[in-house]
């Protein structure tokens, strides 16, 4: 069946020290696949390099068997919040619709059917009654699930999103939850740099354990453990995981 990401030796360096160092790496397609680490581990750096955003040092992707090149209208990305500049003047519809813009070309005009799918993502998220609201006037969380919109609306095959739970209210965490689910219902496989212990288990069926290099990395139940979590922190991580 082959895997929906597979990374062999990747090796990240800025001014020649790595950041990242040997990365092995294989997600099976259609799981929530958690990338968890210390600050500093490599996390989002792993997920840039994946999307050849950051040129490697060393080492290949590849997404369903091929490089990122050939996937990249299939694939979609929600950065981190704080990475986007929100005093943009642009509406909530407006930036929906730039994740079609990979498969229509950014010259070509807008028209009804786009709209559709870029309101019918929005409402997925529901932010539907925010459409022509300025980005800049919403809350962190809302921000937050209107770029899960511009992500949705692609109908792509493997997402990449890097802490979308990050600040945001209880009742946005559930609503994100509840649509990774769903996406995972539909067979696509969900790459989530993820920050909270406590919840891996609960929302997630894979994990990758990040320190620079990969502490380790499979199903959930087998590799979210004391031991590997006292690897990946260094011996600094108050974690009681839970029964069940």
């Amino acid at each position: 069946m082959g895997y929906a990401v597979e990374v062999r030796d990747l090796t990240v360096a800025y001014r020649q020290k790595p950041v990242l160092w040997d990365i092995d790496l294989k997600v099976p397609r259609g799981v929530l696949n958690a990338i968890v680490g210390p600050n500093g581990a490599g996390k989002t750096t792993l997920m840039k390099a994946i999307l050849g955003l950051i040129k490697p040092a060393a080492g290949q992707v590849l997404l369903n068997g091929a490089p990122y090149s050939r996937h990249s209208v299939r694939v979609g990305y929600v950065p981190q919040r704080g990475s986007v500049d929100w005093d943009f003047p642009t509406n909530v519809l407006d930036v929906t619709l730039m994740g079609l813009y990979g498969r229509i070309g950014w010259m070509r005009r807008v028209g009804r059917k786009e709209r559709k799918l870029a309101l019918q993502a929005l409402e997925q998220v529901g932010m539907q009654d925010y459409a022509q609201r300025q980005i800049s006037q919403l809350s962190g969380g809302q921000q937050q699930r209107v770029f899960l919109a511009r992500a949705l609306v692609q109908d792509a095959e493997i997402y990449f999103m890097d802490e979308p739970l990050q600040g945001v209210d209880a009742t946005t965490e559930r609503a994100i939850i509840t649509l990774l689910r769903q996406l995972r219902a539909q067979g696509k496989t969900v790459m989530v740099v993820h920050h909270d212990l406590q919840t891996v288990t609960s929302y997630f069926d894979n994990v990758l354990l990040l320190n620079v290099r990969r502490i380790a990395s499979g199903p959930v139940e087998e590799v979210f453990t004391e031991e590997n979590l006292r690897l990946t922190y260094g011996g600094r991580v108050a974690f009681v995981q839970a029964s069940g």
